[in-house]
């Protein structure tokens, strides 16, 4: 009666625990083989197949549906077997049993999953080729505690729920089961129905290495170890060592959907080995130290440009496999430039075969949707105090500093994680235990986050796109910070453009927007960035912000960009602004590289270059960046003709540069600069250069100090001819 019970419940895809029915079990001293086979007409268990001492029992078909059973009334022991089935189509098949296999998972892999501290759980979970008992197949597990059966369904089972029913490891929450036979390529999801309201539905798994293209959203079995022979020891070794605090670090921000697009190929995305033969090159000749990716985790709305990912473990397919991401990485480290990727533990998105609600309860996020849900952004808020949680997004972390040699992690969106309160209004959230907004969960999971990278990946950055005054973001975590090795400083960002894009006749008005980050410049371990988040939604392109006729705009660009890799932090630029595209940012097409057949975009493109190989030249400009050792004001009071003056010094401070912007389309003559020395100061970098499509004025490449005072406590002066709209640096020699 039970038998015939468990059989109804395992043709209705409801059976509990499929291993206690199918497989093979020795009830009152009688082997007993029983299997699920709706494509078969006819069955036999095969003893010694392939051998000479081959046997095969046929099987008796109990049920319409294809439930299968064999008896052996002489064997009061286990043994190894096989099925063979003839198809409804006539064709015979031979397979080893999946419910004749143990466990795979350990106590040990599931009491570390379970505590939250399995860092390479992306090893264990998922769906892993391998042998199990000499036989060849799939690993899969996943974590629905909640869950009354999980099933893998694939093009191998014919999309059935009921075929490859998993076993469950009891309080752990996993799931799983080993497949002989199935191979890498295999198409697959997970089939979960709920213990509650008979929710049932097919989700991707969340550790999938590889997916299928959008819009389809099954993952694809595939086996990551020894896709690539790394060559990039060198960099890897040298990594662990560097101080990137007191080294050049310069950014370009990349969306690789979009920075070149292919018109052969119906203007379709470039391969990841594609992009190595292009961008790296590009990216190199511009002398930046960095590639910042946009999120090149698995997504499925192109228009959410990445922050909205599915895929947390796999390189989006739109661009080739994820052996091919690692060759771009290697060939980005073998021209010794390193690979940032943007990374979004702060939310994820609602589609159905995501994370959300995963196994018919809300598993990932929190089910209070005022502590789970970002209407703004249509997404859901990961619950960080769950422990499996916390272990998914750290290990998946590792899983790329690990797997794919990444050498930073930017992680996005750190505001909208640590306050209860961000972008809800009075009665939409709920405050913490001490009744503050402070997200007292996700502060410590930011902690831990950056302790645990620090510690298995020295070397590595992480850095924090946090736009509010939250103390202590880059300060270690043991003097009471959040542990980040840097983070954007996005109020200089926004006062810096508000004042460029300002007419300059105003800017007289407004140069307290220049100087005001003087006042915290140093409390952070600051990048200044100009991202893609400022040059679409009609905030116009970095050079169309610039007011004036086109030969203005492009010398408030160049000057900007003096600015920016004169003042003290490090550098992110987003791509299209080293040429100065018109148009904004369009994710749906390339980057408008037809400009370049221009000379204005050349020349400012030339500019970029130029000030890239000052900025890793001269120490005076990026050793000293979060201290006020590295900085002295000459002068910020000259505000009715927007000229200020700055010296940028080394950790050796005899060796400064001398940095003088002119903001306005006036000339300036004879305008005499403080000093710190005497003797003939070289003119490093003038950004009206006619190299740059500037007017060439300038001071014949330098000028000698004069015995003058000026400027309060500087013995010396320079006469300086300050050409408009434009970037002086110079250095003594």
């Amino acid at each position: 009666m039970q038998i015939n019970k468990s059989i109804k419940h395992l043709l209705q895809g409801e059976i509990e625990d499929p291993f206690q029915l199918l497989g093979m079990h020795v009830p009152e001293g009688k082997v007993c083989v029983r299997a699920f086979l709706p494509e078969a007409k006819s069955a036999w268990v095969v003893r010694n197949i392939g051998t000479k001492s081959e046997q095969a029992v046929q099987m008796k078909k109990r049920t319409k549906d294809g439930f299968f059973e064999a008896l052996f009334k002489d064997e009061a022991r286990p043994f190894s077997y096989a099925i063979r089935v003839v198809t409804q189509w006539d064709e015979t098949r031979e397979f080893y049993d999946p419910y004749s296999f143990p466990p795979v998972l350990t106590d040990f892999d599931l009491h570390l999953i379970g505590e939250g501290t399995h860092y390479k759980n992306y090893e264990k979970l998922g769906a892993h080729p391998r042998e199990v008992n000499g036989i060849r197949g799939v690993h899969f597990a996943v974590w629905a505690p909640n869950a009354k059966r999980v099933s893998v369904i694939g093009g191998f089972n014919g999309w059935d729920g009921r075929r490859h029913q998993m076993r469950s490891l009891g309080s752990s929450g996993i799931w799983e089961i080993f497949i002989p036979g199935v191979g890498e390529g295999e198409v697959y999801k997970f089939e979960i129905l709920s213990k509650f309201n008979q929710y049932r539905e097919q989700k991707s798994d969340p550790f999938a290495f590889f997916f299928e293209v959008r819009p389809k959203s099954a993952a694809i079995v595939y086996d990551i170890e020894n896709k690539h022979v790394w060559q990039d020891a060198e960099w890897m070794a040298a990594r662990e060592n560097r101080n990137w605090f007191g080294s050049p670090v310069s950014i370009y921000e990349a969306h690789l959907g979009s920075w070149m697009r292919v018109p052969e190929r119906d203007n379709g995305f470039m391969t990841y080995r594609e992009l190595a033969a292009k961008l790296i090159p590009h990216v190199k000749e511009l002398g930046f130290t960095h590639i910042e990716l946009l999120p090149v985790a698995e997504h499925p709305l192109d228009a959410s440009w990445g922050y909205q990912t599915i895929g947390y473990f796999a390189p989006t397919s739109r661009s080739g496999e994820p052996g091919d991401f690692m060759y771009f990485v290697d060939q980005c480290h073998q021209n010794g430039i390193g690979v940032i990727v943007d990374w979004v533990p702060a939310h994820f998105p609602k589609d159905a075969h995501g994370l959300a609600f995963f196994d018919g309860t809300c598993l990932y996020e929190h089910e209070d949707p005022r502590k789970g849900e970002h209407k703004e952004w249509g997404t859901l808020v990961f619950n960080y105090g769950r422990n499996e949680v916390r272990n998914y997004l750290i290990s998946n972390a590792l899983f790329w500093l690990d797997k794919y040699h990444i050498d930073g992690l930017r992680v996005d969106a750190v505001a909208s994680m640590l306050y209860l309160d961000y972008s809800r209004n009075h009665g939409e959230w709920v405050a913490n235990q001490y009744g503050g907004n402070e997200n007292l969960e996700a502060i410590d999971f930011l902690k831990r986050f950056n302790e645990v990278v620090h510690h298995y990946h020295p070397g590595v950055l992480t850095i924090a796109e946090e736009s509010t005054a939250w103390p202590s973001v880059t300060k270690p975590t043991y003097l009471g910070g959040l542990g980040f090795s840097m983070k954007w400083n996005m109020g200089w960002m926004h006062d810096t453009l508000d004042y460029f894009s300002k007419d300059p006749v105003y800017r007289k008005f407004h140069m307290n927007n220049l100087t005001f980050s003087m006042i915290y410049a140093f409390t952070e371990n600051f990048i200044l960035p100009f991202s893609h988040d400022e040059i679409v939604y009609g905030k116009r392109s970095m050079l169309n912000k610039m007011p004036g006729d086109m030969w203005q705009k492009f010398a408030n660009l160049r000057s900007l960009f003096g600015y920016m890799y004169s003042h003290p932090g490090k550098k992110l630029l987003v791509m299209s602004s080293e040429f100065g595209q018109w148009d904004e940012w369009n994710f749906d097409k390339s980057l408008d590289w037809h400009l370049l057949r221009y000379e204005p975009h050349q020349k400012l493109q030339k500019y970029l270059s130029d000030v890239n190989a000052l900025y890793k030249a001269e120490p005076a400009l990026y050793e000293v960046c979060s201290d006020w050792h590295g900085f002295e004001w000459i002068d910020f009071h000259d505000t009715d003709n927007c000229v200020l003056a700055f010296v940028r010094r080394a950790k050796n401070p005899d060796d400064f540069l001398v940095c003088v912007f002119n903001l306005t389309p006036v000339p300036r003559f004879g305008y005499r600069i403080g000093v710190p020395r005497g003797g003939f100061y070289r003119e490093l970098l003038n950004s009206d250069s006619d190299l740059y499509w500037g007017g060439n004025i300038g001071n014949g490449g330098g000028v000698n100090a004069e015995a003058i005072p000026s400027h309060g406590h500087f013995p010396f002066s320079l006469s300086l001819t300050l050409p408009p709209l434009s970037s002086l640096i110079l250095k003594p020699q």
